[in-house]
């Protein structure tokens, strides 16, 4: 349908370009200025800490490159949005002023930075973009003394692939096992130790007080004041929402851009989607924020539509997946901080051929299929249905996970 209409979209990432695909096939036929940072076109993220440091091949980007022109979609690369201004609807990109209509902030996420001394030193690295994948995957080589400081998701596939490759690796993490806020001691032991049976170090409990070198890192002091050598350290302590756009316009910001269950914003122009999206959620009744991968392809599309009037209340479960040597998992949920949950577990956790589910009052809250494929969706069937599952049954291989699901 023709339109005069300019929408622009902030970011343009995972979340920003599947918007942008959405608006076209949903009919949009105005205007739309998609402005990115980086001098890459929109890529998918998953396959910086998998297959691109392990050197595979494959196209991470989320369209071939004449797409854009082809859906007359202006797609500015290196090119940051600086301000918005509310009153008189245009963004700042660069050295432009673009007018909107409508606007989508997509602006993605950073990583947390070493906040201790020494982190200004060569040889620290982070993981977020294309050319940190690049330059980290020349220097896991074999041999090479690589720290890696966090246990969580990024941090244990940068551990994995750097053992792919033949680096000597050491874990350093306050936490008593991997992942252990998300899926606790048990179920981060499993984890544990996969990869100390390819060769990964773990200090757990630990903490470190200071990266040591002259021009580059060379030594990792732990609060126990014994030091690691090392040659490389990759942080991995989290990451951090880009929502300084979004404040110093105003909008409500509280751990994230604030918005309802259709991706609005407190200023009814303006979406916002993807790791900054703080979404009012149906399911748990406040505001979830979530920074994975199935977030930026979903919520993009989602914001897309309700930038046309057209969407839906935001109730997917959170969900994200990783890959770690042979080893496939799949999460999907979302555990409350504060709240005790039950572990059942499906099948045989020792070889790591399972699912796992956390559950409260017989809820299940939160499940994980571990080299079991083509259960995910079943598993959030459960989490959605928010009753009591008998847990004999739930861990009994021999029943169904159709049969546990709540007939509407």
């Amino acid at each position: 349908m023709a339109s005069s209409e300019t929408f622009v979209i902030a970011g343009a990432g995972l979340a920003g370009a599947k918007a942008a695909e959405t608006l076209r096939a949903e009919g949009f036929g105005g205007r739309i200025v998609l402005a990115g940072a980086e001098q890459r076109r929109p890529y998918e993220r998953p396959p910086l800490s998998k297959g691109l440091l392990l050197g595979a091949a494959g196209s991470p980007f989320v369209h071939d490159a004449d797409w854009y022109a082809g859906h007359d979609v202006e797609l500015r690369t290196g090119v940051t949005v600086t301000a918005i201004d509310r009153g008189g609807r245009a963004v700042v990109a660069g050295p432009e002023r673009i007018p909107y209509d409508k606007l989508l902030l997509a602006t993605g996420s950073s990583p947390r930075r070493w906040p201790g001394p020494g982190g200004d030193l060569a040889g620290v690295r982070y993981l977020r973009t294309w050319e940190d994948s690049l330059a980290l995957a020349a220097e896991l080589t074999a041999g090479r003394r690589v720290t890696v400081l966090g246990s969580g998701w990024i941090g244990l596939e940068v551990a994995a692939a750097a053992r792919e490759r033949g680096a000597e690796v050491t874990v350093v993490t306050p936490a008593p096992a991997p992942l252990h806020r998300v899926l606790g001691e048990r179920i981060g032991g499993m984890l544990a130790g996969l990869h100390r049976e390819h060769g990964v170090t773990f200090r757990f409990g630990t903490r470190v007080r200071e990266l040591l070198g002259d021009d580059h890192v060379r030594r990792v002091l732990l609060d126990d004041w014994t030091a690691v050598e090392t040659d490389l350290v990759v942080v991995g302590i989290g990451a951090v929402p880009t929502v300084s756009l979004a404040a110093r316009a105003g909008l409500a910001v509280e751990g994230g851009v604030l918005v309802d269950a259709y991706h609005r914003t407190s200023d009814p122009s303006i979406f916002a989607a993807g790791d900054i999206a703080a979404v009012q959620h149906p399911l748990y009744g406040r505001r979830v924020r979530v920074d994975h991968w199935a977030n930026a392809l979903h919520s993009g599309p989602a914001a897309a539509r309700s930038m046309l009037d057209n969407g839906t209340p935001w109730a997917r479960v959170p969900y994200f997946f990783t890959d770690q040597y042979d080893l496939g998992l799949e999460y999907a949920g979302l555990l409350e901080p504060g709240v005790a949950y039950d572990v059942v577990v499906r099948g045989d956790l020792d070889k790591r051929e399972c699912l796992v589910f956390w559950t409260s009052e017989g809820r299940v809250a939160a499940g994980m299929n571990v080299n079991v494929w083509d259960v995910t969706d079943r598993i959030q069937d459960l989490i959605t249905a928010g009753r009591p599952v008998d847990p004999a049954r739930l861990a009994d291989p021999a029943v169904p996970l159709e049969e546990l699901i709540p007939q509407a």
